[in-house]
C-alpha cells in the first residue's frame, strides 16, 4: 500500500492529500454519527438563504458529475422559478454509474450526514420542501436512510434506489426513474430545471457537488477558494485506478501537477503511456498528461476534462485495448432508445474490437474516424457523445500504436490484451 494512506477496505485506499486540510474525506473509519458531524460543526444554521447562495456563486463551486457546470446558477434557476409560484425540489444524484469512480459511494456510505446537509442547504435557498436521494447502492441506502431518521430536516426527504447503469446516473433518467418510470434518459427540452419530478422545476446535483455546500456555509467563499485555482477552486475526489496498483481514492486540490499525484500514487511517470481521464467520457490521453495539472483548465487545453475526477493510468496496458473494453461496454450499456446510439455504439465497438484484434483495415479505420465526428451530438443522452470521444482521444492521442495494429505488431496485445468487462471497475467493500 502506498505510504500515507490509510485502509478504509481490503481493496480501496483513502487519503487527504498532504498539507491540504480535508473538506470531504475523514479518517475515522465507519460511518460517521449524526452526534459526531454536529459536533464537527455540521447542521448549522441558515438564517439567510439568499446570502448563501451569493457566497455559493462567489465560491466558484462547479458541479463534480463531469460536466463542471457552476452551482450557483442551478440554484438560482431553480429558486427563481419557484419565486415565480411553482413548487421546487431538490434531486441529489448519487447513481455513480461510471465504473471507474466511487466517490460518490464512499461519501454517501460513510458521510451521509455531509451530503444531507448539503441536500438541506440546496433546498432552503431553492425554497424546496421536497427532496430526494438518488441511489443505486443498496449500502449507499441504508446509510442514508438511518441518517434521515436522525434528523429533522424541515423537508419532505426520501432515498431512491434503482439498479445501476451506466445511463441510470443521467439527470433526466434520474428524474424519469423518481417520478416512476425507467432509469432510462428523455428528450431534451425540457431539463428537470424546467420540469422535472412530477412537473417541478429540479435542481439535480451530484452529492459530492452538494456535499461542499456545508464547508461554504461555515467558512465562505474566501475560505473555500483558498486552495485549488482562480478557474477550479477547492478540492475535488479522485478515484484512481491502474498501473497494476490498488485502487485509491484521493482529496486533491485543483492544480494539482498530475506528476505529483502520480508519485503519491507510486507511479514512476516513465511507465506511463497515458491515462482515461475522467471516467470513461471523456477519452484517452497520450503522456502528454505528464505536463497537465488537475484542474478544468489545464485539461481543456489538452482537448480533455476532469469529468468526475477517476483517473486510470496506462502503463502496460495498450491505449487500443482499452479503447476497445470501453466501447464494448458503451455498446452493451446504452438504453436501446435511440438508434443512432444503440447502432453508433455497436459500430464502433465492431471496429475498436477488430483493431485490437489485429484484423481492422485502413477503411475501418476510416469509418471510424468518421463516425467519432458525425454521430456526435445524437441521442437523448451523452453515452454516444463518450463514444465518439473514446473513438477520436484514440485516433488523435495514440497513432502510433493504431498504425502498429493495422500491421498486426501490437506485443501487449499478442501477450494478451486488455479485455475488462468494466474497465478499471471500482468496488468499494467499505
Amino acid at each position: 500500500m502506498t505510504a500515507g494512506l490509510s485502509p478504509d477496505a481490503a481493496e480501496l485506499a483513502v487519503a487527504a492529500w498532504p498539507g491540504t486540510e480535508p473538506r470531504l474525506l475523514r479518517s475515522a473509519p465507519g460511518v460517521e454519527e449524526h452526534a459526531d458531524y454536529v459536533d464537527a460543526g455540521g447542521y448549522g444554521d441558515l438564517d439567510d438563504p439568499d446570502a448563501l447562495l451569493e457566497e455559493v456563486d462567489r465560491s466558484g463551486l462547479l458541479g463534480r458529475g463531469g460536466a463542471a457546470f457552476p452551482l450557483a446558477v442551478k440554484l438560482r434557476t431553480v429558486r427563481d422559478a419557484g419565486r415565480r409560484g411553482r413548487s421546487t425540489v431538490v434531486l441529489a444524484n448519487g447513481e455513480e454509474g461510471e465504473p471507474a469512480s466511487v466517490k460518490d459511494r464512499w461519501l454517501l456510505r460513510h458521510r451521509p450526514h455531509l451530503v444531507l446537509d448539503g441536500v438541506r442547504l440546496a433546498a432552503r435557498m431553492v425554497g424546496a420542501d421536497q427532496a430526494y436521494v438518488y441511489v443505486s447502492d443498496a449500502r449507499s441506502a441504508a446509510a442514508v436512510e438511518s441518517a434521515i431518521a436522525a434528523v429533522d430536516f424541515g423537508l419532505d426527504l426520501c432515498v431512491v434506489t434503482v439498479a445501476p447503469g451506466y445511463v441510470a446516473g443521467e439527470e433526466t433518467a434520474a428524474v424519469r426513474a423518481v417520478n416512476g418510470g425507467p432509469a432510462k434518459p428523455t428528450d431534451k427540452p425540457p431539463r428537470p430545471f424546467e420540469q422535472g419530478v412530477d412537473g417541478h422545476p429540479t435542481m439535480v446535483s451530484n452529492v459530492e457537488t452538494l456535499a461542499n455546500l456545508p464547508f461554504v456555509l461555515r467558512h465562505g467563499a474566501q475560505a473555500y477558494r483558498s486552495v485549488g485555482t482562480s478557474a477550479s477552486p477547492g478540492t475535488f475526489l479522485a478515484t484512481i485506478t491502474g498501473a497494476g496498483l490498488p485502487p485509491a481514492l484521493y482529496e486533491l486540490p485543483h492544480g494539482l501537477p498530475v506528476t505529483d499525484l502520480l508519485t503519491r500514487h507510486g507511479v514512476p511517470s516513465d511507465r506511463v503511456a497515458g491515462v482515461l481521464m475522467g471516467g470513461y467520457f471523456t477519452g484517452l490521453l497520450n503522456s502528454d498528461v505528464l505536463d497537465a495539472t488537475l484542474d478544468h483548465e489545464s485539461l481543456r487545453r489538452l482537448g480533455s476534462n476532469l469529468g468526475c475526477g477517476a483517473v486510470a493510468i496506462l502503463t502496460d496496458d495498450c491505449p487500443v485495448a482499452v479503447a476497445a473494453a470501453v466501447m464494448a461496454y458503451f455498446d452493451r450499456e446504452n438504453a436501446g432508445q435511440c438508434g443512432s446510439c444503440f447502432n453508433g455504439t455497436a459500430a464502433m465497438s465492431a471496429v475498436t474490437g477488430a483493431l485490437r484484434d489485429g484484423v481492422a483495415t485502413a477503411e475501418d479505420l476510416t469509418r471510424l474516424e468518421r463516425w467519432s465526428v458525425v454521430l456526435r451530438g445524437r441521442g437523448a443522452c451523452a453515452t454516444l457523445d463518450a463514444a465518439t470521444n473514446v473513438a477520436a482521444t484514440l485516433i488523435r492521442q495514440f497513432p502510433q500504436v493504431v498504425a502498429r495494429h493495422l500491421e498486426g505488431g501490437c506485443d501487449p496485445c499478442r501477450s494478451g490484451a486488455f479485455t475488462a468487462t468494466r474497465p478499471y471497475e471500482v468496488e468499494a467493500l467499505l
